[in-house]
């Protein structure tokens, strides 16, 4: 289950993303998950948050791009 729910998310937008992981984080903090959700919903929290700083990292690059171009 954790590799297909790990799966989605290279096709998530940005915005998409953030608020994605704002819920594994909510769901974590409620401390009602099982230890093997737990570990899940963190594994999914990993992989959204790298997605993220990809997503930012790209658009800082094309920014930079744009910039030196002046």
């Amino acid at each position: 289950m954790a590799a297909k729910n790990l799966d989605d998310i290279a096709k998530l937008s940005y915005e998409q993303a953030r608020e994605d992981l704002g819920s594994v984080l909510a769901s974590l903090e409620t401390g009602t998950a099982t230890l093997e959700e737990s570990m899940e919903l963190w594994e999914r929290g990993e992989a959204l948050a790298k997605h993220c700083q990809a997503l930012l990292a790209g658009a800082k690059a094309k920014i930079d791009e744009a910039l030196k171009d002046k």
